[in-house]
């Protein structure tokens, strides 16, 4: 039997952060490493206000490395907070890839966050900024790899949507897997001619809230790469409910039919991934979330 994508290579414990980061950064006094997260590619620890991210698998080390050379340069164009890597770890016969930290950023991941419909049309146009403003910079000085995973290859990936719908509804959770299928098997658009810098996996959980339910900053860059706009204005079918979209298209311009058909499919796909892997995982507030999500694509 194969096993799951997710399956880590490695897992980084509490005890093995604790001993890396005092090891390698001995003036932050490391006193204790307490779990923060754990995603498909990295597992986080919390030591002090510190967060440090260790890769769970070898593929996804060149990802960590984009975010510690291009956020930096990010945070001073953006007008959300992003994470800034300033402890850059190196591997050790104990722990065999780079590892890297930054200052916790304000706030709770918008799928820990039950916001209500005016708090949405709220983010929604501080969503809409942000992206208008990441998708204006020049994505050739930036360096940037193109898609090297088929984000948008709606077609190739329907196989594997079919697969996870079905086993949404053994789990009980979605009742049929036809109203997601009709938007997936709606013939793609050409892409855009034209790519952009894009963050490349935004959703709920990827979006920080404060207190009051306002958008308070982006992390978890390691998808950062060059495509069409699309890829990104997934998060307006995703994230926002259909009330919540005008607020998000004024903010951010004109958007063509075609890029929000894409942008709609993309977001099936990627909610359909996120609630199969939440099950899985028994990650209870992300499903929460991204049934959700299920739930928005379908509004037109």
């Amino acid at each position: 039997m194969s096993r799951p994508p997710w399956t880590p290579d490695i897992v980084v414990g509490p005890e093995l952060a604790l001993e890396l980061v005092r090891s390698q950064f001995p003036a932050l006094a490391a006193t204790e490493a307490r779990p923060l997260g754990v995603g498909w590619d990295n597992t986080a620890h919390l030591v002090g206000d510190v967060v440090f991210r260790f890769p769970r698998r070898r593929s996804t080390v060149p990802l960590l490395e984009r975010e510690a050379r291009l956020l930096p340069l990010l945070a001073r164009m953006l007008p959300l907070p992003v994470p800034l890597p300033r402890w850059l770890g190196s591997p050790t016969p104990a722990y065999p890839w780079p590892f890297a930290g930054y200052r916790r950023l304000a706030g709770t991941p918008a799928s820990d966050v039950a916001l209500k419909e005016a708090q949405l049309a709220d983010a929604a146009a501080s969503l809409g900024r942000f992206l208008a403003a990441l998708h204006a910079l020049p994505a050739a000085e930036l360096d940037l790899p193109g898609d090297e995973i088929g984000r948008l290859d709606i077609a190739g990936r329907l196989p594997l949507a079919r697969a996870r719908l079905a086993a949404l509804v053994a789990a009980g959770l979605i009742e049929d897997a036809a109203p997601w299928l009709g938007p997936l098997s709606m013939p793609a658009p050409a892409l855009s001619a034209t790519t952009v810098p894009v963050h490349g996996d935004l959703y709920a959980r990827h979006l920080l809230a404060d207190a009051r339910g306002r958008l308070c900053g982006i992390i978890d860059w390691g998808d950062l790469h060059r495509s069409d706009p699309a890829v990104d204005l997934s998060v307006l079918w995703s994230f926002l409910p259909a009330s919540a979209r005008p607020p998000f298209l004024r903010a951010y311009g004109a958007v063509d039919e075609g890029t929000l058909l894409l942008a709609r499919q993309r977001a099936t796909f990627h909610s359909v991934a996120v609630a199969h892997y939440a099950s899985e995982a028994g990650d209870a507030p992300l499903l929460v979330a991204s049934l959700a999500a299920l739930r928005h694509v379908l509004e037109e």
